[in-house]
């Protein structure tokens, strides 16, 4: 059954600035719960980003959640998490990215900012739960244990990002938009009926912490510059030259440069990325396919597998489910092999697991096994 409570709780509400992060205020306040709202300030110049984006950074954001905690009625905080957040997500974006890997920041702000450091917090102010504009649901169950599910609307389902979360957390989490089956048009027309002005503003999918949209541009300014590198094809013949390794993602077809197109005539895609030499690999999409993976920094929503199973898996966070087994190895690293061969499989990524629609846990990819491939003439 869904997760309900026989009493009113005291509930601290994440609220972003955003249409979903209010109206989740407000359905938690019209439930009777005492809700009282705070908006995380992650930057130390939330002047320099974006207007309008959707997340947490911007002064407007601010300003848009404290006039919607005003309408519904409830006390609104700013907490100061600037510091938290520039050492746990974005050190930890770059630092990924200059190790030839593709990082989640979302799921990491998750793990590490609003069920972490935020939800500590809570608790220890005497807080019962934490209230966010997340669309996933948390089910308890006959035995009292707290179990993720999806979203009640597959079309809205984030539970890709918050697969970080442990059963303790899960028990202090309070998800509204979760178990109602509404078009976001829907979430929109709600807001408006309550009189939330953020109604009709924009999401935003970009990374909140970079102003512009320019992740190449942001890493290369922390990572030192534009550092000139090879572009190879499979057999280390070089085709082009690069402006640093941290700028390209595993499947990426677009801005390659190479100047001259394969002997087939067909597109190349980077195939892999080597900080050590600074090199990119690119070849044919077929080379993507990759058939098994091992990843690290397990975490579980609720008690880890016994043994290898079967289950679903999600490797991005709009991408669909594809069907493997998996298996736990000493605890602390899962092996996941897939029944068809999958693409754009980068280490840094997250897998995450489920049986039916309930989440299992998730990982962090570190090494990726590709399907063998016939030569040609062979």
């Amino acid at each position: 059954m869904t997760q309900t409570s026989q009493r009113p709780l005291r509930v601290l509400a994440a609220m972003s600035g955003g249409v979903d992060s209010a109206v989740a205020a407000a359905r938690a306040a019209e439930a009777g719960h005492d809700v009282t709202g705070v908006h995380l300030a992650l930057s130390a110049n939330p002047q320099s980003f974006r207007t309008g984006a959707r997340g947490c950074c911007t002064i407007e954001d601010s300003r848009d959640a404290r006039r919607a905690a005003d309408v519904i009625g409830i006390p609104f905080y700013v907490w100061d998490l600037a510091e938290r957040f520039r050492e746990d997500v974005v050190e930890d974006f770059v630092a990924e990215y200059e190790a030839g890997r593709t990082p989640n920041p979302c799921l990491r702000c998750n793990e590490k900012i609003k069920f972490a450091a935020l939800l500590d917090k809570a608790l220890a102010l005497g807080f019962d739960a934490v209230c966010t504009g997340h669309y996933a649901t948390v089910v308890l169950t006959e035995d009292g244990s707290r179990e993720l599910h999806r979203a009640s609307d597959m079309a809205k389902d984030q539970s890709y990002v918050l697969g970080v979360l442990d059963e303790k957390q899960l028990a202090h989490a309070m998800f509204p938009l979760g178990d109602t089956l509404t078009t976001k048009d829907e979430i929109r027309a709600e807001a408006e009926r309550r009189g939330l002005a953020v109604a009709k503003k924009p999401d935003s999918h970009d990374i909140c912490f970079i102003a512009d949209g320019d992740t190449q541009g942001f890493l290369a300014n922390r990572l030192g510059g534009p550092a000139e590198g090879d572009i190879l094809d499979e057999s280390g013949t070089k085709l082009g030259t690069h402006e640093g390794a941290f700028g390209f993602t595993i499947g990426q077809r677009k801005g390659l440069k190479i100047g001259h197109p394969a002997p087939d005539g067909k597109p190349r895609y980077v195939l892999d990325i080597s900080p050590v030499n600074n090199t990119v690999t690119v070849g044919p999409v077929e080379a993507l396919d990759v058939t098994s993976l091992t990843a690290i920094k397990p975490r579980w929503c609720g008690t880890p597998p016994a043994g290898p199973g079967t289950y679903t898996a999600q490797l991005r966070a709009h991408g669909g489910e594809t069907e493997v087994t998996a298996e736990l190895v000493d605890g602390s690293e899962l092996n996941v092999t897939f029944t068809e061969p999958v693409r754009g499989v980068a280490p840094g990524q997250a897998v995450v697991l489920y049986d039916g629609t309930r989440v299992v846990g998730s990982a962090t990819i570190a090494t990726t096994v590709r399907r063998e491939r016939v030569a040609a003439g062979g």
